[in-house]
């Protein structure tokens, strides 16, 4: 189980959060001072951190950059300083992720969730990924279709690399502006739709005839290879699969 340290110096807010956390399975240990969680965090290697802007004795974006001068571990900065500047000089000093207090117990295992699963995958490095005839290569940047690459924008290939890393999962649109757009979570925006609509016409498809991007109404949208069904007059069309000598499709 992932083991999360909080650095957090008001008792009521770091006991919420620690029951929070180990009420989703996560092992725990905590810190008052940003100088004791820097030393917990080099001595203890946790798998997360989060940290709290406002602590007694450091700077919390001097307990950021000097945490990061020293580690790579993920970092989520929890805090209710909430303009914009205060999460760009956040991001900038280091951290992962930015939650506003107050947030909800969901929202939090949510962000925890996302920044490990960057952090995993950024370690082991990003594999290819098949779906139907489509090939999408997240380290080199390139989706091909029949081996032929596709014309996609640098936001397009984000979109179609994080749907198809988790192809045959419903991803709401939601998470879609957190986690391509890196907007605050909880943001929705008709971004999504244009981006998805510009997707569907590189791939061939239309809303009402998708290929690989299914709508699930109400909920999002969840990434699969659907083949397109044989022309009515084709012969082909009525025979089993095992007609197909070589495991091909027919032309």
């Amino acid at each position: 189980m992932p083991h999360i340290l909080v650095v957090e110096d008001e008792p009521q807010v770091r006991s919420a959060l620690l029951r929070a956390l180990a009420d989703r399975g996560y092992a725990t240990s905590w810190a008052a001072t940003g100088m004791a969680g820097l030393e917990q965090a080099v001595r203890d290697r946790p798998d997360l951190v989060i940290v709290d802007l406002g602590l007694p004795d450091v700077d919390g974006y001097d307990v950021l950059r000097m945490l990061r001068g020293v580690s790579t571990v993920p970092i989520i900065v929890a805090t209710a300083r909430e303009g914009e500047d205060e999460i760009v000089r956040a991001l900038d000093a280091g951290a992962d992720d930015y939650l506003v207090k107050p947030f909800g117990a969901n929202q939090l295992d949510a962000r925890i969730r996302a920044v490990l699963r960057r952090t995993e995958a950024g370690s082991r490095g990003p594999q290819p990924v098949v779906v139907g005839p489509l090939t999408v290569d997240p380290a080199a940047r390139v989706a091909t279709m029949h081996g032929q690459a596709l014309d996609l924008t640098p936001r397009e290939f984000d979109l179609l690399a994080y749907l198809a890393q988790r192809a045959g999962t419903v991803v709401t649109k939601r998470e879609l502006m957190a986690e391509v757009w890196h907007a605050p979570y909880g943001a929705a925006d008709k971004t999504v739709d244009v981006h998805l609509s510009w997707l569907r016409r590189k791939l061939g498809e239309t809303a009402d005839k998708p290929r690989f991007l299914h709508t699930v109404r109400g909920v999002g949208v969840r990434f699969a290879w659907a083949e397109p069904p044989a022309p009515s007059g084709d012969r082909s069309a009525a025979e089993p699969p095992s007609a197909s000598i070589d495991g091909e499709p027919p032309p």
